[in-house]
C-alpha cells in the first residue's frame, strides 16, 4: 500500500473536517447549522467534529500499523453518513438554503463526504496487512 497515500489521505481527511466545520459554521457562529440538527451539530458536536480531525492529522504522522486505528475512522464515518440519511428522509434542504446558503450547502454535502472518506478508511484497512506479516 502507498504510504503517501495514505497520509495525504489522512490529511485531507483532517484538513475537511477542521476546515469545513469553521468555514461552514463561520467558526461556530453559524446557530442555522446548529438549529437544523441540534443533536449532532450543536456546537460541541461541531466541536468533536474537529477534534476527529486532529486525531486524522495525528494518524498522518504514524508510519505503520494503522489497521485498526483507520477501521475505527471508517465506522466514525459511516455512523456519520448513516446519520445523515437519517436526517435528509425527515428534512427538507429548502427551508436551509432560504435560511442560509452555507447551512445549506453543508447539509448537502457532509454525508457524501463522511462517505467518500468512510470508503476510503475502509479501503485502507482492508489493504493493511495483519500486524508481524511481511
Amino acid at each position: 500500500m502507498n504510504r503517501k497515500l495514505i497520509k495525504n489521505g489522512l490529511i485531507a481527511a483532517a484538513l475537511i473536517n477542521i476546515g469545513g466545520v469553521l468555514v461552514f459554521s463561520r467558526a461556530f457562529t453559524n446557530v442555522s447549522i446548529n438549529n437544523a440538527d441540534p443533536v449532532v451539530m450543536s456546537n460541541f458536536g461541531l466541536l468533536m467534529i474537529i477534534v476527529w480531525g486532529l486525531a486524522y492529522l495525528g494518524a498522518a504522522a504514524i508510519s505503520s500499523h494503522i489497521k485498526w486505528l483507520v477501521g475505527a475512522f471508517a465506522v466514525e464515518k459511516l455512523v456519520y453518513f448513516v446519520v445523515w440519511v437519517m436526517w435528509l428522509s425527515k428534512n427538507s434542504l429548502a427551508p436551509l438554503y432560504s435560511t442560509d446558503i452555507l447551512t445549506g450547502v453543508f447539509y448537502s454535502i457532509y454525508g457524501l463526504n463522511d462517505l467518500a472518506f468512510m470508503l476510503f478508511f475502509a479501503w485502507v484497512f482492508l489493504s493493511q496487512r495483519p500486524e508481524g506479516q511481511a
